[in-house]
């Protein structure tokens, strides 16, 4: 019946990759806890993330670089009727299957997690509880907290905008217009890589400064060129 129906509605694992060899194997391991299929999707590694994510993933797929697009090329071929895009960099709690399939099961049309950021600052605590908050009053996700969408509401809004950065926030604007995002207490941990590697206070200004111009109207392509996003080769 219906109901046994919506208890059990399958679940994609979409992970894009790019050089990820030294922890994308253990990452994928993790996933084989959940009741999902995972899609790896590589955008042109030139390392051996493919050789190490090939055993661990369900589906292994190759796309043209771009975030965005290596998550569209995997929600094109996933089997599941939701979707979770989840950086190769993040980890899901342990109970993230049962969070989603019940969010889902009351209603939601989509989603994303509380997020906290591994690593040894002080500033991390604070900046992951801003991050929560902010996409708790604009609705908007952040890619880091893995978002969740069931598969028709992603295809009905044409899936992810092809632009190398900010992809997150126009599937947010997107999806916002189809309801409100569910907002999952539970915690994905992302890597504090990125902050850490630029300096912190440099990388949260940096972020909101490429943010606000975005809103602004500024082109995509110049802000990912400047926050170092190389172009393919």
């Amino acid at each position: 019946g219906e109901g046994s129906l919506r208890r059990t509605m399958s679940l994609s694992i979409i992970v894009p990759m790019l050089n990820e060899e030294a922890g994308i194997a253990a990452a994928l391991l993790a996933l084989r806890k959940l009741d999902g299929e995972i899609v790896a999707v590589d955008g042109g590694s030139r390392d051996k993330t493919l050789a190490c994510a090939g055993p661990h993933a369900d589906q292994l797929l190759s796309s043209p670089r771009g975030r965005a697009r290596q998550m569209n090329a995997g929600a094109a071929s996933a089997q599941g009727e939701i979707l979770l895009f989840l950086h190769a960099d993040t980890t899901l709690p342990a109970n993230a299957g049962q969070a989603i399939t019940e969010a889902i099961n009351q209603g939601a049309v989509w989603g994303r997690f509380d997020v906290c950021i591994a690593g040894n600052s002080a500033w991390f605590p604070l900046i992951a509880a801003l991050m929560n908050l902010r996409s708790r009053l604009t609705g908007i996700a952040t890619g880091d907290q893995a978002i969740f969408v069931r598969r028709s509401s992603f295809e009905q809004i044409g899936g992810f905008p092809d632009i190398p950065l900010m992809e997150d926030i126009v599937i947010s604007q997107r999806l916002k217009q189809l309801a409100r995002p569910a907002c999952l207490r539970q915690k994905v941990t992302t890597a504090g890589r990125r902050w850490e590697k630029h300096g912190i206070l440099r990388t949260i200004l940096t972020m909101w400064w490429l943010r606000l111009r975005f809103f602004c109207g500024a082109d995509p392509k110049n802000l990912a060129l400047e926050y170092g996003y190389a172009p393919e080769a």
